[in-house]
């Protein structure tokens, strides 16, 4: 069997070493974090090494991070009625905008009817006017808007964005779960009130992720009640290992953030360059500023079930959008947004690449993609020869 190629690293990422060591050492240990014997220390030392390690990679302090059992609970978390920093009254209604996940535009905690959606541009950044006379009246809002589109890969403005809640006397949430690893940022610099992240998009291990808070934000509410975890604010015992891989793959995603973002971009643009050759190809969000490492991209007749399908029976493992909606024959939603026709949604095909990627794998994949376009894109002559 040929090795396989993976290039569906929006959808999760392979461990690190370092998470997986963590983690081992974790299972050896037999206490709960929350037992005040020896045993227990040593358990409740990993989980608060891991704390310190996601709060300094993102400015936070330690005491503010909340961990969770991944991205999606991380977001309902967030989604909080009632929050409130400083002098501003607590938040009444929500204000999403129309290319977030699944697990922001279902709500959280508010009722449906004081959900209101911000229009994005056609390179799928959210409209600043809109979100101005979305809040212009009414209540104070949460806003929820994703610091990096995890179909497009597009950055939002988030520091205009902030300037524009805040004005408002609103709070931010900023779900930073795809662009962790690959851009850096941090409360600073994005003035969120409310971070969300993940530790499977940057080499931790699946089920483990954290909302954060920035100092002075209250009115928050647990979803999970019973015992005190987590300072009261998500109960149940922690998911020591999880943690613990978690903070491993924070610190190793940190230190090679730079270095990885450059020679990922190399790659990127490589690949784009080769898809490029196909006429009619369209490259999504192409002209704003993007994560290095995503492409998501179609062409006349494409479709993305079929695609996806092809690539795979190739060697190369890509995905058609959200590893959320994955499977389910329907087009982008954050396609649609932009205001694409369902046509050319539904062909949308996303390669992602990450730290392992080598030129060698975009080079096979080009090469597989120029086998595939023969049947899979109208208008290309099938190649005889």
């Amino acid at each position: 069997m040929l090795e396989r190629i993976y290039l569906d690293w929006n959808a999760t990422t392979p461990l690190r070493p370092e998470a997986k060591a963590a983690m081992a050492a974790a299972w050896e240990l037999s206490g709960n974090p929350s037992s005040v014997h020896s045993e227990g220390r040593k358990a409740r030392r990993l989980v608060e090494d891991a704390r310190s390690a996601v709060a300094a990679a993102v400015g936070a302090r330690a005491q503010d991070v909340v961990f969770v059992s991944g991205g999606t609970e991380a977001n309902a978390l967030a989604l909080t009625p009632r929050l409130r920093r400083g002098a501003a009254g607590p938040v009444a209604r929500l204000v999403v905008s129309a290319i977030e996940h699944a697990s922001v535009r279902s709500g959280g905690r508010f009722p449906q009817q004081a959900i209101s959606t911000i229009n994005v541009t056609r390179g799928g950044v959210v409209d600043p006017q809109h979100l101005r006379a979305l809040l212009a009246d009414g209540a104070p809002a949460l806003v929820s808007v994703m610091l990096a589109n995890n179909e497009t890969g597009a950055i939002q403005p988030i520091t205009e964005i902030a300037e524009i809640v805040h004005a408002a006397g609103g709070l931010l949430h900023v779900d930073a779960i795809q662009a962790l690893g690959k851009i850096p940022f941090d409360l600073s610099s994005t003035r969120a009130d409310l971070l969300t992240l993940s530790g499977h998009k940057i080499g931790g291990p699946k089920g483990a992720g954290a909302l954060v808070l920035a100092e002075g934000v209250e009115g928050f509410e647990a979803l999970l009640r019973g015992g005190g975890q987590e300072l009261g604010r998500r109960a149940g015992t922690e998911n020591v290992a999880g943690i613990a891989g978690f903070g491993a793959a924070v610190k190793a995603a940190m230190a090679a953030l730079k270095a990885d973002a450059a020679r990922v971009r190399e790659l990127r643009d490589r690949l784009e360059h080769g898809l490029r050759q196909t006429p009619g190809l369209v490259v999504f969000s192409d002209e704003v500023k993007r994560l290095p490492n995503t492409v998501l991209f179609t062409a006349p007749g494409m479709k993305a079930e079929t695609a996806v399908i092809a690539f795979d029976l190739a060697g190369v493992a890509v995905s058609s959008g959200s590893a959320c909606s994955s499977g389910k024959v329907q087009p982008s939603q954050v396609l649609e947004a932009m205001g694409y026709r369902s046509e050319l949604a539904q062909g949308a095909v996303r390669l992602s690449l990450g730290w392992s990627t080598t030129a060698t794998d975009v080079d096979l994949t080009l090469k597989a993609w120029r086998k595939l376009a023969d049947t899979l894109v109208k208008g290309v002559r099938r190649n005889t020869a």
